[in-house]
């Protein structure tokens, strides 16, 4: 539990610390990359694909993406001196928290309280818990992958443009 929230910490302080412009190379880029490498190395024991568990999966990538891509694409991204920089606006680091906040969330309601209602749920929803793990860690995984795609790619568009 203390890991969860060590990870969720660090997560949060990337977009954060971008709220005054980096550079947009180095651990800027890696830190996050690296973190969500960790998560799905030690969390993700393959995608379960038993009744509706392939869909729950892919609807938990699909949220990561598209928090991930927004957040990307309402970055400031710029130059100076040839060398790129973002700077996440308040609505950037709002999406991104929501993305952290919303795995944190399910993670809190389920270890207190909530695991019953989720059962119930799942049986329901033919989904295993396996199901659940798989859809939280790809959120984060494409909500890191994607932003960091959108950023590069907006990078190279600024450097080419100044």
């Amino acid at each position: 539990m203390t890991t969860t929230y060590i990870l969720t910490a660090a997560l949060v302080l990337v977009v954060v610390r971008q709220l005054r412009g980096r550079k947009l190379a180095g651990p800027s880029l890696y830190v996050p990359l690296a973190v969500v490498a960790y998560v799905t190395a030690e969390y993700l024991r393959g995608i379960p694909t038993t009744g509706n568990d392939l869909e729950l999966a892919l609807l938990g990538a699909g949220a990561g993406v598209t928090l991930g891509s927004l957040c990307g694409l309402h970055t400031l991204v710029y130059t100076e001196r040839g060398i790129p920089y973002a700077r996440a606006t308040g609505f950037a680091a709002a999406l991104w928290i929501v993305g952290v906040g919303a795995r944190l969330a399910f993670s809190l309601y389920a270890q207190h309280g909530g695991g019953r209602a989720i059962a119930h749920f799942s049986v329901a929803h033919s989904l295993t818990m396996q199901a659940w793990a798989a859809a939280l860690v790809l959120m984060a995984l494409a909500e890191v992958v994607s932003r960091t795609v959108v950023l590069l790619f907006r990078s190279r568009g600024a450097i080419m443009a100044a």
